[in-house]
């Protein structure tokens, strides 16, 4: 019953985004329902499996249908163990709730068949892509997120001018078909390397079954060793899925950009589903190359979990830093996102850095994906409830919203204490757990970034609720504008029950983080005491970590209480007296730079280049022509044929037909060009 459950799941939603059109003869709301019935059910089934999690010894449990059988042998499955079972009810409930929120956000927009058809479709695969039991299969389910993502960030297209984000002026805006595009090149980029390292995989391993992956890793990991350099190479390319989907450095620039779709959307891509798959693929990665390191003691398969801590540590500050000077407020969560996804990068990578760490690292990475899918959700679908009342997606044209919009302040401000790991609020459990990873790793340099990283944290979380609700009214937020008040039922419906799920979780925070580690640790390869180790870290007080959170809060969020809540200076004039701080705003405001490079290298680079490309062809064809080199090829080309026929008739007509085309081809491109 189970495993039909676990079909129904993924299944329906994809059932859902194909008989949407079957309903709008029936008009929008009966159309909204239906889509929204189709959610709830998914997540009905989803909720269904957690039974399992009381009944450990059943799992891993796979259902499976012969795909292919020549010429490889191919399933389409579904595998059931605690990853894919918590990650799956993090979709699928998390999906359901702003999909409710969805009914009474998109009421009045336009063209909302497609929307509702799109986020169905979006559920559906993401719940295929953890569901799955077969690499192929996830990487079907990946791209197909990723192409919903496409559309739905673009959703508004056409681009008009009010939903253009980017700003304010005199910088530049960007529309959302173009950032549309961004999302899917930039993720595609990764994709691609990703699915090469996937065919590199299968051509050792001959399988992309994952248990059958895990079960024969110390086979096929030994053959990979044997060409050395293969393993490091694989690391690479398999990470750089997760990298782009995830929005890691150094392919981190499209997330930004992804605010041009709708609110709800934004909670859905940010909180529960497409960056979330890239931690959840990496999650599947560990166990084979943990199996490489410890059991069969090759050290080129540490060069997986290095990379994933440092790229998970650089991202979390770089994109914190970013945070500070954010002024759309859908846009400072996204870099919110980007460094949150980064923690649980971190501790994944930790996880590999020794036998004992495996459990610690695996669980608190999952577990700041379950606390931070609640209040970055509830975080993005409050924002879409104040950019809806003051009609502006930007803070400093918000401010002295407490009053106007009492429910969202209340539910914002606890999804906002959870984001800075205020206890006991569950990001403080979650980010914790990451953090006494880090210490008990020996990776002191990696902890420092991590407590740089909730620094900022702390500061631009209470500068973003102070700019909106506790700073000075605009003229779009004073309290006499009609328009200025809180969303339709529906919105404040889903966005209390994620408050409610905040609170809950704060109060069991250790006991969730305590069971997932069972959970975990039963399925995790049982590793051996390996003949090499590494240095074991220097004993610490126990109240290290606490002491940490607490000094991090304390200097990020007290300077941002002063300035943006309770107002005792002014921080435009404190910049204009420091050149220093001048400075490092410009240098935060242009994201490190790091867009801007891209978009002159890769952009810009691609035109120059095709520009040149086609100066010098046509140049040298001119020349060509103008010399009579054509002429005399197809001269010398026709006596060939000549010569030929005799011997080879058939040979010759084949010959002369390729050749046909390929000068229409050139003819063709040639008059393009030009």
């Amino acid at each position: 019953m189970e495993m039909l459950f676990a079909w129904l799941s993924w299944i329906l939603p994809l059932v859902g985004a194909g008989s949407t059109p079957l309903f709008v003869r029936l008009g929008r709301r009966a159309m909204g329902l239906a889509a929204v019935a189709f959610a709830g059910a998914a997540a009905l089934c989803t909720g269904r499996l957690l039974v399992l999690l009381t009944e450990p010894e059943r799992l891993p449990a796979v259902s499976a249908v012969r795909w292919l059988s020549t010429p490889i042998e191919v399933s389409l499955g579904v595998l059931l163990d605690p990853l894919s079972l918590v990650v799956a009810n993090v979709v699928a409930w998390i999906s359901f709730l702003i999909m409710i929120y969805c009914l009474g956000y998109m009421r009045d927009e336009p063209e909302v068949a497609r929307f509702w058809t799109l986020m169905n479709l979006f559920i559906g695969s993401m719940l295929l892509l953890v569901l799955s039991s077969n690499l192929l299969f996830t990487f079907v389910g990946w791209k197909m997120v990723g192409l919903c993502s496409y559309a739905l960030i673009g959703y508004y297209y056409r681009d008009p001018k009010a939903y253009w984000i980017g700003g304010p002026a005199p910088f530049p805006f960007q529309s959302p078909s173009a950032c549309g595009l961004k999302a899917l090149i930039v993720t595609g980029a990764g994709d691609m390397l990703m699915l090469g390292g996937i065919l590199i995989l299968y051509h050792y391993a001959g399988t992309l079954d994952l248990l059958t992956l895990y079960r024969t890793a110390p086979d096929w990991i030994a053959r990979m060793a044997a060409a050395p350099g293969t393993i490091g190479l694989v690391s690479i390319l398999l990470l750089a899925g997760p990298v782009g989907k995830s929005a890691q450095f150094p392919l981190h620039e499209w997330l930004p950009e992804a605010m041009a779709g709708p609110g709800p959307v934004s909670a859905l891509i940010h909180a529960a589903t497409m960056v979330k798959s890239g931690v959840f693929l990496v999650a599947r990665f560990v166990p084979m190359f943990a199996i490489g390191l410890w059991m069969v003691e090759i050290r080129e398969a540490a060069m997986f979990f290095t990379l994933t801590a440092w790229i998970g540590a650089v991202t979390a500050f770089l994109a914190a830093s970013q945070g500070l000077v954010a002024l759309e407020l859908k846009k400072a969560l996204a870099y919110s996102t980007v460094s949150q996804i980064g923690y649980m990068m971190l501790a994944l990578g930790l996880a590999g850095f020794s036998p004992d760490l495996l459990a610690g690292g695996y669980t608190a990475g999952i577990f700041h994906l379950l606390t931070h899918a609640f209040f970055k959700a509830c975080l993005f679908l409050c924002a879409g409830t104040v950019i809806h009342a003051v009609h502006s997606i930007y803070m400093h044209e918000m401010g002295g919203l407490r009053r106007a919009l009492p429910y969202t302040w209340a539910f914002m401000t606890v999804a906002g204490l959870a984001l800075m790991g205020v206890p006991p609020f569950p990001g403080f459990w979650s980010k914790e757990a990451v953090m006494k990873v880090c210490l008990a790793s020996g990776q002191f340099t990696l902890l420092a970034i991590a407590v740089a990283a909730a620094v900022f944290t702390a500061f631009y979380t209470v500068r973003m609720l102070g700019m909106v609700f506790h700073g000075a009214p605009s003229e779009r937020s004073h309290d006499g504008d009609p328009h200025v008040s809180e969303g339709l039922p529906s919105q404040t419906f889903a966005c209390a029950v994620l408050a409610a799920g905040i609170l809950a979780m704060g109060l069991l925070g250790p006991g969730v983080e305590n069971g997932l580690k069972a959970l975990f640790a039963s399925q995790l390869p049982q590793l051996p005491r390996p003949l090499f180790s590494e240095p074991a870290a220097p004993p610490t007080s126990p109240l290290l970590v606490p002491a940490l959170t607490a000094a991090a809060l304390l200097i990020g969020g007290l300077p941002a209480l002063l300035f943006y809540v309770r107002r005792c200076g002014d921080v435009q004039a404190l910049l204009a007296r420091s050149t220093l701080l001048k400075l490092v705003h410009i240098f935060l405001w242009e994201r490190w730079y790091i867009d801007r490079f891209y978009g002159w290298f890769f952009v810009g680079g691609a035109r120059r280049l095709a520009s040149w490309v086609a100066e010098r062809f046509e140049a040298a064809w001119d020349t060509a022509v103008h010399l009579g080199l054509p002429w005399l090829v197809g001269r010398g080309a026709r006596r060939l044929i000549e010569r030929v026929r005799s011997d080879a008739p058939e040979l010759t007509d084949n010959l002369a037909y390729i050749l046909s085309a390929t000068i229409v081809f050139l003819a063709a491109m040639l008059w393009w060009t030009r």
